[in-house]
């Protein structure tokens, strides 16, 4: 991974997973012009850098993220970020569907509006059970308006409309129920549990983990007729690699693979 001088976020690599931390536990970690900025950075360094085969995101203390700085947004003002200007939070979002590798968001507490949005986008998401999660930009005269396009991808519209229209905030148990993460756990084991699934999908081919991720988001917004012979030219894709042979071989071997990673 690249070193870079980040003030909002911090990333640390552990074996082949690597976390970002959303970083200002003081504010419940909001989502300004400065972190956003950095988040693009550190998830194009981690699609470029081979050894990464997971992403966990997650925020410091016991926030994920209170959403959007309201208090940038009414005075337009921010800080000067130190990295190049790379991009905003739909260039966040969009990010979410190219990196070729599994994301996982922790969440260790609150997560509102755009802090929501971003456990959206990843693959997974689990939560403590002292968790809450919300739209309340209604209650503000605005509305979650981008992130409604990853909302609407994990949760119904019947209930996605009253998540939105009435902006409550609801606990882990009903954010499970809704979808909106995958799984809760006792407040004591979150760090067990990302870190066990961390590591399966470690284990994973990172090849078949790209390509099938590449295919699963091209296919999402096509229909039958034109998903299936996509679809199928991927998959004779993913047969020519050397991890799909790497693959066959070993369970014909009876041996656990090793993965090339090619």
């Amino acid at each position: 991974m690249q070193a870079r001088s980040y003030r909002a976020i911090t990333v640390g690599l552990e074996g082949a997973v690597l976390t970002i931390t959303l970083n200002r536990p003081e504010r419940k970690n909001p989502l300004g012009p400065e972190m956003v900025n950095e988040l693009c950075y550190a998830l194009d360094d981690a699609k470029d850098d081979a050894s990464v085969r997971v992403v966990v995101l997650t925020g410091a203390g016991k926030a994920f993220s209170a959403g959007g700085d309201l208090k940038q947004m009414s005075s337009g003002e921010g800080e000067s970020p130190p990295l190049p200007p790379l991009g905003t939070y739909p260039d966040l979002l969009l990010r979410f569907a190219s990196l070729g590798k599994p994301t996982i968001a922790r969440v260790p507490g609150v997560a509102m509006g755009g802090g929501l949005g971003l456990v959206a986008a990843c693959d997974f998401a689990i939560a403590c059970e002292s968790a809450t999660f919300g739209t309340p930009e209604i209650k503000r005269g605005l509305f979650p308006m981008m992130i409604m396009a990853v909302l609407r991808r994990v949760v119904s519209r019947r209930k996605l409309m009253e998540l939105m229209l009435l902006g409550e905030t609801i606990d882990a148990r009903r954010a499970e129920a809704l979808e909106l993460v995958g799984r809760v756990v006792p407040d004591a084991d979150l760090d067990a549990a990302v870190s066990e699934l961390a590591t399966k999908l470690a284990a994973q081919s990172p090849t078949a983990m790209r390509l099938g991720l590449a295919a699963w988001h091209a296919q999402a917004e096509l229909d039958l007729k034109a998903a299936l012979p996509m679809l199928e030219q991927r998959l004779f894709e993913i047969l020519g690699t050397e991890d799909a042979r790497e693959g066959l071989m070993a369970f014909v071997e009876k041996r656990a693979p090793v993965w090339p990673g090619r």
